[in-house]
């Protein structure tokens, strides 16, 4: 009796086992089919030229003039990803980010000049490009093919600030320092994005010595109710102007953030309440309740 029970429990066991076996086949197997359908729809995308390239202002906080535009590039249809960023995450574990990372480069500069036709800026504004860290160390992505491009469109190479994101850690600072001085004394400049986001540390911007700092929104959206942002941010502002590097606040979206901010000396900020991002190039503008504070 006893054998019969211990023989009907291990081969109860063995079929959870197989049954188990058998569940994560099957998930392994939808999540190599989805990986695969994506991977069609993204080159898919960069051969159909199927981005949508928004350009959002960066502001002067005291003046209001804008100084420069962000370009974001966002899929025209993102069925097979839940959300934008979920699109980028999948870019850079692909294959396919050195290829999509020049197409984007190509797009945003493409479409900007080409609306920025008629506008009419005090000085020549700037292009914010995203660009993935590696990229730039990849070999394949040379700077001389940038400067070409820029020479076709009339576009000076001090305009161009390529926007590295913090979420992306740097490891070999020395190889990584030498890669963006060669870059700059092209006349490139460089921006850190995500500055506060807790992803990296504050060696990266020691080690890159950016001329733009991006203090991510978790660091500015309702700093005005918040000692601990307060400080941080007061501490980033602190080590800006030692290292002469520019702050640019992002995610602001309250006339309350704004006014702290402009208090604390921060000198350019970007966010929905300064301009919203648009295909069109459209100037920001402080709003009219502060226009006239000082």
């Amino acid at each position: 009796m006893n054998r019969q029970i211990s023989f009907q429990l291990n081969s109860a066991n063995e079929s959870n086992i197989f049954i188990s076996y058998l569940k994560n086949l099957n998930e392994r197997r939808k999540k190599e089919v989805l990986y695969y359908r994506r991977l069609k729809e993204l080159r898919k995308i960069m051969k159909t030229h199927a981005l949508n390239t928004f350009f959002q202002p960066i502001v002067k906080l005291k003046s209001g003039e804008t100084i420069g535009y962000e370009a974001l590039n966002r899929p025209t249809d993102p069925h097979l990803f839940s959300d934008t960023e979920k699109f980028y995450e999948f870019v850079g574990q692909s294959n396919q980010v050195f290829l999509f990372e020049c197409f984007c480069r190509n797009l945003s500069l493409n479409r900007f000049i080409s609306r920025n036709k008629g506008c009419v800026h005090p000085s020549p504004p700037l292009l914010f490009i995203n660009i993935h860290p590696f990229v730039l160390l990849d070999s394949k992505y040379q700077s001389g093919e940038t400067l070409q491009l820029l020479s076709e469109l009339g576009i000076e190479p001090e305009q161009v600030v390529f926007e590295l994101t913090e979420r992306t850690a740097v490891t070999d600072f020395s190889l990584f320092e030498k890669v963006l001085s060669n870059y700059r004394s092209q006349g490139f400049r460089i921006a850190i994005d995500d500055v506060g986001s807790g992803y990296n540390s504050l060696k990266t911007l020691i080690y890159l010595k950016p001329e733009f700092i991006k203090l991510d929104k978790s660091l500015i959206q309702n700093i005005d109710q918040n000692k601990e942002q307060q400080q941080l941010v007061q501490l980033l502002i602190d080590y800006a102007n030692q290292a002469k590097t520019e702050v640019i606040a992002e995610g602001i979206e309250r006339l309350e953030d704004l006014t702290f901010l402009r208090e604390q000396g921060i000198t350019y900020g970007q966010g929905y309440a300064l301009g919203k991002p648009k295909e069109e190039i459209i100037q920001g503008n402080i709003p009219f309740l502060l226009k006239f504070t000082s």
